[in-house]
């Protein structure tokens, strides 16, 4: 290298350890690095520094569109800092979660060995805090989920709320019989959402119908959960996320009940397709990519020495209305 570059050997590894170098003898060993497509080793350099830049994520559940988006704005984020990112994903088998969870502290030991910065924990699953916990005393921790007690940066809290407003929609309609449509028991999203439909149900006297629990986020899920359904029995549907909803309408269209003929309905999460629907769902859109923003900026921040905080990060997001829940 110091040969093709015409300079001396100290000076090579002065710039590579971030040494002086004039910026003659510099201009010289990036083009000789750019000629002999040569690739440095930074451990050396990175062990003798504080930081790494690097932070590792942990993600759990089905890379759906929220996940994909989430991971989209972390890396995003992530090239703009000159941060490295570490990814494990790990879709659950329910039939086996201790393995899952044995293989998640497995991920993330090999994340700290390699001394990330930072890690952010992404989980809608309860035994994600026993993961949270076993790191925070090590490294900086950030909880992209919605636990509500977590004593680290917690990011993402949105099921709550905006389902609160999409069910008071609703009922602001004039519906009493209003049926929730939702996501898997085990999902922390999942129970958010159906607690804020109990309550404005509640506080406007009105009675829940028995909830349809389907068994993932996804359409299909929903289609079978729907079949069990009587057309009668409802004039207004929450549906935990979009895709639901979509399955939901297939089996009751099959079944010659339309929306938003014969009853009103709406999602959450707002995907592209979502408007697209027939007829388009009202929804309340969540900017997911914004979520893997702030994760990611608020784990450079704590790896900076910032101090944590415990106030949940509400994300940015708006109900939007649409033709499916117009016209009953």
């Amino acid at each position: 290298m110091g040969r093709r570059a015409g300079v001396s050997a100290q000076t090579v590894s002065r710039y590579f350890n971030d040494g002086y170098v004039s910026e003659q003898a510099r201009a010289r060993i990036e083009e000789a690095v750019r000629v002999l497509g040569y690739v440095p080793n930074r451990l050396p350099v990175q062990l003798r520094r504080d930081r790494t830049d690097s932070i590792g994520v942990c993600l759990f559940g089905p890379l759906n569109y929220g996940n994909s988006s989430i991971m989209t704005g972390i890396y995003r984020v992530a090239r703009e800092l000159g941060q490295r990112v570490l990814m494990a994903h790990m879709q659950p088998d329910l039939q086996n979660s201790t393995a899952l969870w044995d293989e998640a502290m497995a991920e993330i030991d090999a994340m700290i060995a390699n001394r990330v910065d930072a890690m952010v924990i992404a989980s809608p699953y309860e035994g994600g805090m026993a993961m949270v916990d076993r790191v925070g005393g090590l490294v900086p921790v950030v909880v992209l989920s919605e636990f509500m007690d977590s004593e680290c940066d917690p990011v993402g809290s949105y099921s709550y709320g905006f389902s609160i407003g999409l069910v008071e929609h609703l009922v602001e309609l004039g519906h009493t019989k209003i049926l929730h449509v939702a996501g898997p028991g085990d999902r922390i999203q999942s129970r958010m959402r159906r607690r804020a439909y109990e309550e404005v149900l509640a506080r406007a006297g009105l009675a829940p119908l028995p909830v349809v629990e389907c068994q993932e986020w996804d359409s299909a899920s929903a289609a079978k959960a729907a079949e069990s359904v009587a057309p009668d029995s409802f004039t207004a549907v929450f549906a935990g996320n979009d895709d639901l909803a979509l399955g939901f309408m297939s089996v009751m269209r099959a079944r010659g009940v339309v929306a938003p003929r014969d009853y009103v309905i709406a999602g959450f999460d707002d995907r592209p397709q979502a408007r697209f629907f027939e007829p388009p769902l009202t929804t309340a859109h969540i900017n997911f990519d914004k979520i893997g923003e702030v994760a990611i900026r608020t784990a450079v921040a704590r790896a900076a020495g910032e101090p944590e905080s415990t106030r949940q990060s509400f994300v940015p997001g708006e109900i939007v209305l649409r033709e499916s829940t117009e016209g009953f």
